[in-house]
């Protein structure tokens, strides 16, 4: 098997990956406003987001009109729809705030959409946040594996997933048609190289039962024994846990050395460029990374943004995810140039395996 290490040493760049809904069929445009359309004195901030932490939004935007009497309008779509609906407005600009998943926000940013916002970010790490202050972590995400309860995780490394053992038994969605599917291509780029990690979903295509479009649909198989193995990531398969009850570990593969790592998949916050209103928006978005409302996230099992948020182990009875990335290694592609080959490699991926 290869060894990654240099890999590993010259990848820990910044940025993030792509997501369960970057690959996904675009949905259609719902608009729902926070809490109503506008307020008694007219003040109103309108939040372009892709779509998943919709509970958390409805709670801390009631919240915000409450204590700063301005409205929230939130317009939920696909996270590269919300992006080109922001570009096509931009001779008549309607959103505020921008949130959205990578590589969408960056780009976003190549687009000239967003503009800095100013707001204090000192409390999330550099390597969640744009350096010329264009867009900032909001929630966080990473890419991680399920197991059935039979197996042993602990110390899984890539290497075994190949083994003969697990012949039919695992799953993975495939890169291209689900977000968590490219992230693992994307992981295992940074790990060996481009034609390595080729090589590997290669040879890991015996054990493979076969492609799937849905990340979220590998939870039941992996519950019921049906698959052994299958990717997932930590928000979705936390909340399956506690919410459905399924009985899987969540780990993250090893490398030959034995160290574990991920990816992120965050959702990511901007300002838009000419936003109509630009104060309102500044309030919201610092009122978003404030403690109180970045606590809250945990109930959403999303990775709060601030840093110090990280440590708490748990919080209205919900285990804080970051709990699990303990002595992970976080690896932050260099996301301009993922984007910039994405459609190259998804071609190489499908002739390379088949899928």
């Amino acid at each position: 098997m290869r060894n990654p290490n240099t890999r590993l040493t010259r990848t820990l760049a910044r940025t993030a990956l792509v997501l369960t809904s970057a690959t996904a069929v675009v949905l259609g445009m719902t608009a729902c406003g926070g809490t109503g359309t506008e307020s008694a004195d007219g003040k109103t901030v309108t939040v372009y987001s892709a779509d998943g932490v919709g509970e958390w939004y409805k709670t801390q935007f009631d919240k915000f009109q409450e204590k700063t009497g301005i409205a929230v309008n939130l317009v939920e779509a696909g996270s590269g729809e919300v992006v080109n609906r922001v570009e096509k407005e931009q001779s008549n600009p309607q959103a505020d705030v921008l949130v959205t998943l990578p590589p969408f926000m960056q780009k976003a940013d190549k687009s000239g959409l967003l503009e800095p916002s100013g707001i204090d970010t000192s409390a999330v790490a550099d390597s969640d946040k744009d350096r010329d202050g264009k867009y900032v972590m909001l929630a966080g995400n990473y890419l991680c594996f399920i197991a059935n309860p039979s197996v042993n995780v602990a110390g899984m490394t890539w290497d075994d997933l190949l083994k003969p053992e697990y012949k039919g038994k695992i799953q993975y969605s495939t890169p291209g048609q689900a977000g968590d599917g490219t992230a693992v291509l994307i992981l295992l780029q940074q790990l060996y190289g481009k034609q390595g990690a080729l090589d590997y979903l290669a040879e890991l295509q015996a054990n493979n039962v076969g492609p799937s479009s849905s990340t979220g649909k590998l939870q039941a198989k992996v519950d019921k024994g049906e698959i052994l193995i299958a990717n997932g990531d930590i928000q979705m398969n936390m909340a399956n846990i506690k919410e459905k009850g399924s009985k899987f570990t969540v780990f993250f593969p090893a490398d030959a050395d034995g160290r574990a790592s991920t990816v992120p998949v965050p959702y990511l916050m901007g300002l838009t460029k000419g936003a109509p209103h630009r104060a309102e928006a500044v309030q919201l978005m610092e009122f978003l990374l404030s403690g109180e409302a970045q606590e809250a996230l945990l109930g959403s099992f999303a990775v709060p943004a601030r840093q110090e948020l990280r440590g708490v182990m748990s919080s209205g009875g919900v285990t804080n995810p970051a709990v699990l990335l303990q002595n992970v290694e976080i690896i932050y592609p260099d996301w301009a140039q993922v984007l910039a080959d994405l459609d190259a490699d998804l071609a190489a991926y499908q002739q390379a395996t088949g899928q």
